[in-house]
């Protein structure tokens, strides 16, 4: 983990608490960060997904009905 959010870590710092620990929970909240960014593009790709076999659906039953 040597990511870090240099905003958090600088009002960490200002805020009177140990540089070890201000990295350290900068680098904690950027690895958190990560992983919302990957959860967040897995969901956009299910979003195409759902999207694509509902519009195959409705592709079928307008050609089965009509």
């Amino acid at each position: 983990m040597a990511t870090m959010i240099s905003e958090v870590y600088d009002a960490f710092i200002a805020a009177g608490a140990p540089e070890e620990k201000a990295r350290k929970a900068a680098e904690a909240l950027a690895d958190y960060e990560n992983r919302f960014t990957r959860i967040d593009s897995e969901l956009l790709i299910l979003k195409w997904m759902v999207g694509f076999g509902i519009a195959l659906n409705v592709a079928i039953l307008t050609r089965l009905f009509l």
